[in-house]
């Protein structure tokens, strides 16, 4: 799974995998904040550095308008959302890229635990400029 061409392969195929365990024994059918907290404590056991329901700030021509809180924070340079659908649409990838775009991080994770099988979609922000902290700007 751990693929050297992407860039931080080895942190996203630990989360899937992470997330693999949760669905495997919780199956599908809870509400999203179950998979949270129990991706939350399978996370913590495999050691991976994260922040759950990490408040990011969104920015518009250098001023911060509001903010938004993502799933998971992991790494500080990955975001993964999570979602508990019986169906993925093209509106949660579109989401899920927003995010990356409004918190300038390069790649994120689209996980989906509301189907039989898990679902994970790997995100890449292809705006990903790397400001300097404290100087963000955003756009639209």
């Amino acid at each position: 799974m751990i693929d050297q061409r992407y860039k931080y392969s080895e942190i996203t195929a630990n989360i899937i995998g992470c997330a693999m365990r949760v669905h495997s024994a919780l199956g599908n059918g809870f509400q999203e904040v179950i998979y949270q907290r129990a991706l939350e404590i399978e996370m913590s056991d495999t050691g991976l550095d994260f922040s759950r329901e990490h408040v990011m700030p969104v920015y518009y021509k250098n001023e911060q308008i509001g903010t938004r809180r993502v799933d998971f924070l992991v790494e500080e340079v990955v975001s993964v959302e999570l979602k508990a659908l019986t169906q993925l649409d093209d509106v949660h990838l579109a989401q899920a890229i927003n995010y990356l775009e409004a918190y300038d991080l390069e790649v994120g994770l689209l996980i989906n635990f509301g189907t039989k099988s898990l679902q994970h979609k790997r995100v890449v922000n292809r705006k990903f400029k790397q400001q300097k902290q404290g100087n963000p700007e955003v756009s639209r």
